[in-house]
Order: C-alpha cells, then sequence, then structure tokens
C-alpha cells in the first residue's frame, strides 16, 4: 500500500488529526504534522501501541465475578395494622475469558458461555484478517516501489492512487474494532445490572429468582435468538455488549476514538469528568475593600463588607452609635466600623463627575465687561429709590409696607457705559441674602440717609462688603431734606473703618438725592471710574456659568430662576444645572419681560424650564448632556437628604441627652410659604432665631408657591400654624383648614409675621415664680400646748402673717425650716390674719423646735408672665 499523510490516516480511521498525532507520538514515530507521510511500517508500530496499551497481550483476569445486593421496604396490611417489611435482593454473575487456543487445546474443561465462545471465533477470524492484509501491504509496497523509479509523472499522481488504495485499508481499520474486550464485557454487564436495578425498583412487589452463572447479556441474546431469529439475535447480543457504565468510562473514551477494540460510541456529556464543587468556603477570612465617599448608609456598608447588616448595626451599638440599617453614618464612624471588622477601605471622590460637569474651559482672550453693583444700606435709607431714579421706573410703589424684599436685578444703559444694578432689601431679616449679593457683585454702593447715619443694617453691609473683598463707595442720600447733615455721616463711617478719599482713604463719597437727582452722574461716574481700576474681564463665547440671584414658582409658567450671567453665553435651549435641579431653557427674559435669545456676561435674565426653584445664590452652568446634569442633580439632592437625615439623628441624640433630668422642651409648630425662595429663607432663619431653651419654632414644612392640600394635611397632623406671605390658600387647602380650625394666617412684611410668632412663643413660655415677703413675726416665748404641741408666742414686726401662706423660720438670719402655719390664734380666737404690732400665737406644723428669738417670715409666690424680649 502507498503511503498516506497522517491527515489522509485520520479521516481513514475517523479520529482526530491531533489525536492521531499524540498516539503516534506515544509509539514513539516522529511525526509531527498533519502533511508527514506513514508507511505501512509505522502503521503496524502504531497498531502495535495500541493493541499493548489496551492490555491484550498483557495478563488481564480470566473470570470476573460481579454481586450487588439491593434492600426494599413493602408496606402489607392496610386499615392502619399493616407492617413494613424489608426485602433483600441479591444478584451474582460470573464472566470467564477464554481464548481460542485454549478452547481448541482442552475441551474437557469447564464449557464457555456462548458470549466468550463468540468473542474468541470472532478474534481468530480478524487474526486470519490481519495476516492476509499484512501479505496484501507488502506486495502492494513492492510495486509503489517499481512504479516510483520508472517515471517522475507517476509519482506525482501517485497521491490520488495512494488515496484510492487507503479505501480497502480505511476499511479494514473499520473492522477491526469489531473485536470485543473482556473489560468491555464486564462494563456492558454491568450497565445492563443497572438497568435491571431500576426496573426492580418500580417493580418492588415482586421477587427476583437466583441468577446463574450463564446469566447475563449474552443469555439475553440467546434468547432474542430464539424469539426473533438468528440475524436478529446478533443485534441483540451486540446491543446488550455495547452498553457501558460510568465505571468504565474512561475504557470507553479510549475505544470510541478509533484505537481498535469494540464497537465505537460517544461518551455521554459529562461522564468519565471530576466534577468540582461550585462553592468551597474559605479557609482564611476574606479581606475586602470599601469604597468609602463622604457618608455612606448602614445596608450599603454591610453589603461591600458583604456582612449582615445586624452585625454592623451591633459594632455601631457598642460603639454608642444607634442607628438603623436605612440611616447614614459619616466617614470617621465608617472607618472605625470597616478597621473592627477587618476590611480594608479606599477614600473616593464622590463629587468626581460633579467636579467634571461644573469644571468649564474656555478659548481665546477675555474682554471688557459691565460691572455688576449691589446697592446695600439701613430700610428706608432710599436704595431703591435712588435705583427708581436710575431706570426711571417705579420699582418702590410695587412693594408692601414701602419695603424691598426681594432680590432685584436690572442693567441699564448710561451714557459712559452699561451697569447691571442688584438692589438687596435692607431689613436685618435679609442678612443672607445682603451676603450673597455681596459675594456675586463688584461694586457696592452703601446708601446711608443724610438725616439719619448709620444704622445696625448699615454696619451689617460694611461687614459683608469688606468679607467679600468688594470695593465701596459711599452715596449720602436725602440731601434734599432739611436735616441732612453728611459730616455727621462722614463721621460715623471713619469711626467703622470707612475712610474717604478726601481723608487719605480709598473710599468714594457722592451726596446724592434721590427725588430731585441730585448727584446722581457724579455717582455713575465714580462707578464706572471704580470698574476701570478693577479691570474686569469676561469671556463672552462658550458655556454660560454664573449665579442665581432669586427664584420662585409661577402658575402659569412654572419655575423662573432669575439669574446673573458671569462668564459665556446663556442661551435658549440650552440645558441648564442649578443647584438641585435641571431643565432645558424654554425661555430668556429680561428685567422688563421682553424675551432675548441670548445673555452674556453681566446680564441678568429671567429662565424658564427649571424642573424646580434652585436657593438664591446656588452656582448654575450650562451643560452639554442632560443626562449628566439629571445625574449631578438626583446626587446632589440624594447628598443633601442624607446630610439632613445625619443632622436629624444627631438632633434627636441631642435632645435625648440634653432632655435627660429636666423638663420637655415646648415647640411650636409652623408650616411657611412664601412667594420667592429669597423670603422664605430670610423667614426661617428669622423663625429660627427665636428659639429658646424653653420654647422652640420647629418649622415643619416649608415652600414656594401657594398653601395647598397637603400643606393643609400635614399642618393638621403635625398641630402647625400655616404661615402665608404674599401667597394664599388654594380653595380646597381652605375648606381643609376650616373643617380641622388651624390658625391661618396671611403676611405681606416679614416683621408683622416675627411679631406675632413671638406674641405665640410667649404663650408658650412657663412664668416667672417670684417670691414676696408679706410679713414678719419675732418669737417672744414658747408654750407647750396639749392639743397644738409647742406654740410660739410672737410679736408681728413687719407686714401681715397670713394663716394660708408658706413660712419660714430663721435663726440667726438662717432659714432652718420651712413649711406651713398649723395655727394661728389671737387669744383664743383662731383668725386669719395679724397685722403689724400685734401679738399672736403661731403654731408650725411638724416642727416643734422654735425657739425664743427665732423668727418667723410669711412669704407669697407670684407667677408673672414672660416674653420672648424679657
Amino acid at each position: 500500500m502507498a503511503e498516506v499523510t497522517v491527515k489522509q490516516l485520520a479521516e481513514s480511521v475517523g479520529t482526530p488529526v491531533d489525536r492521531l498525532l499524540k498516539q503516534m507520538s506515544d509509539a514513539g514515530l516522529p511525526h509531527k504534522a498533519e502533511s508527514d507521510a506513514v508507511s505501512d511500517d509505522q502503521k503496524q508500530t502504531l497498531l502495535t501501541y495500541l493493541k499493548t496499551s489496551h492490555g491484550e497481550n498483557s495478563g488481564s483476569p480470566k473470570k470476573i465475578t460481579l454481586k450487588r445486593k439491593v434492600t426494599t421496604q413493602l408496606k402489607t396490611g392496610g386499615g392502619g395494622r399493616g407492617k413494613t417489611v424489608s426485602i433483600e435482593v441479591r444478584k451474582k454473575r460470573t464472566y470467564v475469558k477464554r481464548d481460542a487456543a485454549e478452547g481448541a487445546e482442552a475441551p474437557s474443561q469447564a464449557e464457555p458461555t456462548p458470549a466468550a465462545d463468540s468473542i474468541a471465533s470472532r478474534r481468530a477470524e480478524e487474526d486470519a484478517k490481519l495476516e492476509a492484509a499484512r501479505q496484501r501491504d507488502a506486495e502492494e509496497k513492492a510495486r509503489e516501489e517499481a512504479a516510483r523509479k520508472e517515471t517522475a509523472e507517476k509519482e506525482a499522481a501517485e497521491p490520488a492512487a495512494a488515496e484510492k488504495k487507503a479505501k480497502p485499508e480505511a476499511k479494514k481499520a473499520k473492522a477491526e474494532p469489531e473485536e470485543v474486550d473482556p473489560k468491555l464485557a464486564v462494563a456492558e454487564a454491568e450497565a445492563k445490572m443497572a438497568k435491571e436495578d431500576r426496573t426492580s425498583d418500580k417493580k418492588k412487589h415482586k421477587t427476583e429468582k437466583p441468577i446463574r452463572v450463564d446469566d447475563g447479556p449474552a443469555a439475553d441474546a440467546r434468547k432474542a435468538g430464539h424469539k426473533k431469529g438468528g440475524k436478529r439475535a446478533e443485534v441483540a447480543q451486540r446491543s446488550a455488549t455495547g452498553r457501558g457504565g460510568n465505571k468504565h468510562q474512561q475504557m470507553l473514551s479510549a475505544l470510541n476514538e478509533g484505537e481498535g477494540f469494540g464497537r465505537r460510541r460517544r461518551p455521554k456529556k459529562g461522564h468519565g469528568k471530576k466534577r468540582d464543587h461550585q462553592f468551597e468556603r474559605p479557609t482564611a477570612p476574606v479581606v475586602r475593600e470599601v469604597q468609602l465617599g463622604e457618608a455612606i448608609t448602614v445596608s450599603d456598608l454591610a453589603q461591600q463588607m458583604s456582612v449582615k447588616a445586624a452585625e454592623v448595626v451591633k459594632i455601631l451599638f457598642k460603639m454608642g452609635v444607634m442607628v438603623t440599617v436605612n440611616q447614614s453614618i459619616d466617614q470617621d464612624t465608617a472607618i472605625l466600623v470597616i478597621e473592627e471588622m477587618g476590611h480594608k477601605y479606599t477614600i473616593v471622590n464622590e463629587n468626581a463627575m460633579e467636579d467634571d460637569v461644573m469644571e468649564v474651559t474656555y478659548e481665546g482672550e477675555e474682554s471688557p465687561r459691565a460691572p455688576v453693583v449691589t446697592v446695600m444700606g439701613h430700610v428706608d435709607h432710599g436704595k431703591t429709590s435712588l435705583l427708581d431714579h436710575i431706570r426711571r421706573t417705579r420699582v418702590t410703589a410695587g412693594e408692601s409696607g414701602g419695603i424691598t424684599q426681594h432680590i432685584g436685578a436690572y442693567h441699564v444703559e448710561t451714557g459712559k457705559g452699561m451697569i447691571t444694578f442688584l438692589d438687596t432689601p435692607g431689613h436685618e431679616a435679609f442678612t443672607a441674602m445682603r451676603a450673597r449679593g455681596a459675594q456675586a457683585t463688584d461694586v457696592v454702593i452703601l446708601v446711608v440717609a443724610a438725616d439719619d447715619g448709620v444704622m445696625p443694617q448699615t454696619e451689617e453691609a460694611i461687614q459683608h462688603a469688606k468679607a467679600a473683598g468688594v470695593p465701596i463707595i459711599v452715596a449720602i442720600n436725602k440731601m434734599d431734606k432739611e436735616g441732612a447733615d453728611p459730616d455727621r455721616v462722614i463721621n460715623e463711617l471713619a469711626q467703622r473703618e470707612v475712610i474717604p478719599e478726601d481723608w487719605g482713604g480709598d473710599t468714594q463719597f457722592v451726596k446724592v438725592s434721590a427725588h430731585s437727582g441730585l448727584g446722581i452722574d457724579e455717582l455713575l461716574d465714580g462707578v464706572l471710574l471704580q470698574s476701570e481700576m478693577l479691570e474686569l474681564k469676561a469671556h463672552y463665547e462658550g458655556p454660560g456659568k454664573g449665579v442665581v440671584v432669586e427664584s420662585s414658582l409661577d402658575k402659569g409658567r412654572g419655575a423662573v430662576a432669575t439669574v446673573l450671567v458671569q462668564s459665556g453665553r446663556l442661551s435658549k435651549g440650552d440645558v441648564v444645572l442649578a443647584g438641585h435641579f435641571y431643565g432645558k431653557v424654554r425661555a430668556l427674559l429680561d428685567e422688563t419681560g421682553k424675551q432675548v435669545e441670548h445673555a452674556g456676561p453681566s446680564i441678568p435674565v429671567e429662565i424658564l424650564g427649571l424642573n424646580g426653584t434652585p436657593d438664591a445664590g446656588d452656582e448654575f452652568v450650562v451643560v452639554d448632556s442632560e443626562r449628566d446634569a439629571r445625574e449631578v442633580a438626583e446626587m446632589r439632592s440624594e447628598r443633601s437628604k442624607e446630610s439632613m437625615q445625619a443632622q436629624q439623628q444627631a438632633a434627636k441624640l441631642d435632645a435625648l441627652f440634653q432632655g435627660m433630668g429636666s423638663d420637655e422642651q415646648k415647640n411650636l409648630n409652623v408650616v411657611v410659604k412664601a412667594d420667592v425662595r429669597g423670603s422664605l429663607e430670610a423667614i426661617n432663619a428669622s423663625l429660627q432665631k427665636l428659639s429658646t431653651d424653653e420654647v422652640k419654632v420647629n418649622i415643619v414644612a416649608s415652600g414656594v408657591g401657594a398653601i395647598s392640600e397637603s400643606d393643609a394635611n400635614l399642618a393638621i397632623t403635625a398641630g402647625a400654624v400655616v404661615f402665608g406671605f404674599n401667597v394664599r390658600a388654594t380653595g380646597k387647602a381652605r375648606q381643609v383648614i376650616e373643617q380641622a380650625g388651624l390658625d391661618l394666617r396671611y403676611y405681606n412684611v416679614i416683621y408683622d409675621l416675627i411679631d406675632d410668632v413671638k406674641a405665640a412663643m410667649s404663650g408658650l413660655l412657663s412664668p416667672d415664680l417670684r417670691e414676696e415677703i408679706v410679713g414678719l413675726a419675732e418669737v417672744r416665748d414658747v408654750f407647750n400646748s396639749p392639743k397644738f404641741g409647742q406654740v410660739a408666742g410672737c410679736m408681728v414686726i413687719e407686714g401681715t402673717v397670713y394663716r394660708n401662706k408658706k413660712i419660714r423660720v430663721l435663726r440667726d438670719e438662717v432659714v432652718i425650716y420651712e413649711g406651713e402655719l398649723e395655727s394661728l390664734r389671737r387669744y383664743k380666737d383662731d383668725v386669719q390674719d395679724v397685722r403689724q404690732g400685734m401679738e399672736c400665737g403661731i403654731g408650725v406644723k411638724n416642727y416643734n423646735d422654735v425657739k425664743a428669738g427665732d423668727k418667723i417670715e410669711v412669704f407669697d409666690v407670684k407667677e408673672v408672665a414672660r416674653s420672648i424680649d424679657d
């Protein structure tokens, strides 16, 4: 036979090339690639190795006996009287291996089984076929050698001929595996027994007869032959001997690879492999790394450490921190818990995404921008009137009580350039609003009335301006009044370290009159001069960025925010992130209500489209992606919520420890609704300042907009008073409030609201107890009475001694007893009081140690009402 390649040989025997190369390498053959040629001698060497590896020439066992015992239970009887009987079935089968030569020489030995005869006969036939094949291979080899020497052309055509001649070899290789090994027979018999065991389990009520030596797969095949014919008997025999158990899967795998013994079958998936456990208990503690931010909830901390939340709560309790699984703990406490449980931690920056969004980069050079001027001063010193004259409008007429209670932003065009004005209220309740105004401004105009001088809010405005590092221009207003005294104002401001330029300082002083327009041009010139000295510049191209001046909730337009652009350009359609809220700008409005398309640096505008009302002073920025804006806003809200929960928990604990051993603190619960966010913050701050150790103002809820039905229901639950500042209750809210009898009050001036809250808190204060001495009696002598015991004969030296009031016994001006009178007599009569200069007999209740010279002091305790101002 002609030489073939390794690939052709693998295809003819039906085995993979890689497996055949491995077997050839184990047999000592030099083949490494599928294109290497295989000669007839090498094929013979491979065949011999395969037979040897499968134990054909080794001393395999001649006889194998298999035993199996199955125990089952059977219930007999019924009606509660049945018995359980154990049934044991024992099986025994013996298999004998007989060689063909041994069977021919010693026929007198034990008669082989039909299965052994069949195996021996087939092996003899296969040996004869193998010998004939060897002879044919030798002849073919000789002819091939002669043909290779004749012509080179025949050598080129030789692979096709070799391929044709390889077919008989393949047929022969396929015929060779028909030989059955005794070990395979054992495995097949064992599988047959397993099948019968499963059948017997289904028929537990039947008993089985003993199994003889000649029972087994061969006998089954013989029985099938009697019924179905010889050919079908052979099929049954092959079917019976072709099954294997899990015990011999390695042998079956080798047979299926085409190594030549028995019938080739593919093993079932997963058989013959050792199954690994899906989970193994760790032998050492697992140290996990916890990602830790500024705060973390107990449940999240437990999840990252792969422990139960109850374990974390237990450790916190031992540390003196009482929390639940849903509450947040700070970073330091979390670090202690992590180290206590043997884990590691990594501090992560939770604000990385927020920092990326808020960081805006601009290209190009900066250009000069208009100054932002904040007008500050005391209430009723003429700030708004001054702006009124500049803008030629009447803002004061629209303010309640004649004072400004909102932050107003306006930009005006003057003959020398544009100026943006921020008008902040002067009332003390708006300290926080003035502080935000100072931080967002370039120049501060401090308005001081010439007839009033420096007031408390004037000093606060100076402090805010200095803290923000903003230059001040003093406008001495109301110069047209008869009582104007500008020198007094200058002297008072100089005492507050506001030195005019005439005195060698750096502050401009301008005398103006909002009524007549005196000094207005000089004031604007001073502002522009100061801005030139500051060299104010900003980028006009790029994403807009600035600060929120004011926000409110409009019934028809939704959330409206007044913003001041500080750099970049804010356009209609931009996605804006402001504090905890975001949204797409639907419209831009200037201070006159006209829509604009763009707003550059130093321009205040109103924006519509946010999903809420941001706090005044929050920074806003234009974001490229609405998704990023939403994620940052949600993260801020969640962080604010967690921080608030932590503060509430701390407040609860502080209140718990402070309240131990003391009287319970009284609370005045209020629900506050205002028209704009700035007013709401000012009201809340003012109310919280009114809290004392005895009475506390508890703001149950606050918000911007009308008083809704939910606000009324919340007030009912908390027993709160409802305050509306420049807003009114809806129809349903009024019905709920009337039905529940709640106290609903409307205000449009903030100090009226504060005065009413003071009065209500004064009613909750416990009154002061004041002692008043009403009489003093001196003991002259002591008598023994059979009815009252010791009776002191006294002389009233001061005031009046009363029978029903408390007394103190003084000895050498030291109180030795405090109690009550048991009797008060004058001569033999019981009296209610004895006046000064009269004698009387006094019996002290439960006290018998009164001596001559002691004094008996009679006093009265009176309750005096208190107020918050006390």
